[in-house]
């Protein structure tokens, strides 16, 4: 058996989904099973509908699009926070129960430091991950026992971008 590692990517800059993304498809490619669980997203993207046309990559996302986290409301915050852990869950079980080689927890560190995600299940599959499980991580502030705990990280620093001169996301470039 091969022995799986973290990677970290965090920091303020774009690219970390992109780059766990590029991850997935270079796992796909060699045969590996990959599942993408995704905190904080229920809007549709480009990525979606390419990963669509791989079969057998499972994704668990939300069911619906949420205001930002710090401006939701306290129902919505709940909510969210109910299919974060409900997402959290299903990753854990494929994780725990061999059923994926690849695992991408795509902006948990934000949904940790929310404290939208629970926290102890988090740090579980994290610090007890099977040992040929390969597992990704990305968000921005990740916690330090994240940094700890990774193999890889890997820090996205912004030096300028289109949103700061109020340039909104553009599709199949942001999303």
């Amino acid at each position: 058996m091969r022995q799986g590692l973290i990677h970290l990517y965090t920091g303020d800059g774009k690219g970390k989904t992109t780059a766990a993304l590029g991850l997935l498809l270079r796992a796909y490619g060699s045969g590996m099973r990959v599942v993408l669980a995704q905190f904080f997203k229920g809007r549709d993207t480009g990525e979606l509908h390419a990963i669509e046309k791989l079969p057998g990559v499972t994704v668990l996302r939300y069911t619906q699009e949420f205001a930002f986290y710090p401006f939701a409301s306290e129902e919505q915050k709940a909510e969210m926070h109910r299919q974060n852990n409900l997402i959290l869950i299903e990753a854990f079980r494929f994780a725990t129960e061999d059923l994926c080689d690849l695992l991408i927890l795509d902006e948990i560190c934000a949904a940790y430091q929310y404290g939208a995600v629970d926290a102890e299940m988090t740090d579980k599959l994290i610090m007890h991950k099977p040992s040929g499980l390969e597992l990704v991580l990305t968000g921005r502030n990740a916690p330090p026992h994240f940094m700890e705990a990774a193999d890889y990280v890997t820090e996205f620093m912004k030096r300028k971008h289109p949103y700061d001169n109020g340039t909104l996301a553009r599709e199949g470039v942001e999303y």
